[in-house]
């Protein structure tokens, strides 16, 4: 019999050095059963080293962590057949099919009556189900290794950077997947370095830098929190418009579209503008008001900007 508790996942003062290396430095959060948990950073963070000790693969320096109520120093045995893991880079079997990959797994895991069908539904690859796993796209091969993380059922699924390298259409497609488990109430433990990911997914996000958990707490609050200023775009202005801001003295991103974006401390700045473009005789075509977005609020607490590159390996 298994122990309902509140947090899924606890970590306290957790640190990890290799040798001189302090590749996680005093971090502390907990996650809450039927969470989306987001840590969002950069390579080299120490995203990977979290998971791999939460996963129970490596061990902490300092600190603990405890899944399901469980030290992850003593209770592996117990720990290991409640969670899933897709770690980055997951590969499996080039000439096996889907169908088969997954029976494979669920006899590793010892599931033999894993609703294989079931999961290959919920990763929308039932009709791939007889293809060989090395004639699968980059975005297909990532869904079925979701699956794969799910085939013995888990209470908690770890997935390590799972849309690094996919071309933006396979990056949704993954996408729709962990949505799906979202709206299922599974405790995902995602790490990214994808900032649109993290705001779209998470219910929580962690912004870590260097090793230090820098902020912590939905993408929505942690924008609040962060960034209590405006954003007016203005778009396909012409250079009367740009002088006119210049003069104002106002900050400008400009862009090779020749769309401005303003940051605007108040809202009647905003009226302010738009007057002195008007009686500038400024062409203004159309412009836009939000609040920053949350890749304005890790720069300006990390001083960093994250790349959303990826490796165009193909989409379905």
């Amino acid at each position: 019999m298994t122990t309902k508790v509140e947090h899924a996942i606890e970590v306290e003062h957790l640190t990890k050095r290799y040798g001189n290396l302090v590749a996680v430095s005093d971090i502390s959060f907990n996650v809450m059963q039927g969470e989306v948990f987001a840590f969002l950073g950069p390579n080299g963070a120490g995203k990977t080293t979290t998971v791999e000790i939460a996963d129970t693969i490596s061990k902490p320096t300092s600190g603990k962590v405890r899944i399901l109520g469980m030290d992850v120093t003593k209770g592996k045995r117990d720990i290991v057949p409640r969670i899933g893991v897709l770690p980055q880079g997951f590969s499996s079997f080039d000439r096996i099919t889907v169908r088969e990959t997954m029976q494979y797994y669920s006899r590793l895991f010892r599931r033999r009556n894993a609703d294989i069908d079931g999961l290959l539904d919920l990763v929308n690859l039932n009709d791939k189900a007889k293809e060989q796993y090395m004639k699968l796209s980059g975005g297909l091969k990532q869904r079925l290794g979701i699956a794969i993380a799910l085939v013995n059922d888990p209470e908690i699924v770890f997935l390590d950077e799972p849309t690094t390298g996919l071309d933006p259409r396979a990056r949704r497609e993954v996408w729709e997947v962990l949505l799906g488990l979202k709206k299922k109430g599974t405790t995902v433990f995602l790490t990214t370095h994808y900032i649109e990911e993290a705001e779209l997914l998470a219910d929580t996000v962690a912004i870590i830098s260097k090793g230090k958990i820098i902020a912590m707490d939905s993408p929505v609050q942690l924008i609040e929190r962060n960034a209590d200023y405006l954003v007016l775009t203005m778009q396909s202005v012409d250079e009367r418009a740009f002088e006119v801001l210049v003069k104002m003295g106002f900050d400008l991103d400009r862009n090779n579209r020749k769309n401005i974006n303003v940051r605007v401390e108040r809202a009647e700045d905003i009226r302010k503008i738009l007057n002195s473009m008007k009686d500038a005789g400024a062409s203004l075509p159309g412009i836009d008001v939000r609040r920053p977005s949350l890749e304005q609020v890790f720069l300006k607490l990390t001083g960093e900007a994250l790349e959303d590159t990826y490796e165009g390996k193909g989409a379905e």
